[in-house]
């Protein structure tokens, strides 16, 4: 028996996803300033434009999520599953190309 992740996970991970793609040319023009600033003051400044930003912003807060089942951990990026869902499907031979190991 496979259980769905809680809706609120979700929804706050669809989001991050949404502020993401929002802010991210934003985001890009304040660290490509970084980047060419010379002084000191600049890099400040460049810090406090970054740090206005809201944190959920942020492309590294982003979770990788199983497509069935919304599962955050265990997640296999090949299949873009978690580690349970394709275990089953690999034994119902839903994924082509995958059997279980022996030696």
């Amino acid at each position: 028996k496979i259980l769905m992740a809680k809706q609120c996970m979700l929804q706050r991970e669809a989001k991050r996803q949404k502020l993401v793609k929002k802010y991210s040319k934003k985001r890009e023009e304040i660290l490509a300033g970084l980047k060419t600033s010379k002084s000191l003051t600049e890099i400040f400044e460049g810090q406090k434009k970054l740090q206005r930003l809201p944190v959920n912003s942020s492309a590294i807060r982003l979770t990788n999520r199983c497509w069935k089942t919304g599962r955050g951990r265990g997640f296999y990026r090949d299949f873009g599953l978690s580690r349970h869902v394709l275990r089953e499907m690999a034994h119902e031979c839903l994924l082509p190309g995958v059997f279980k190991a022996s030696w």
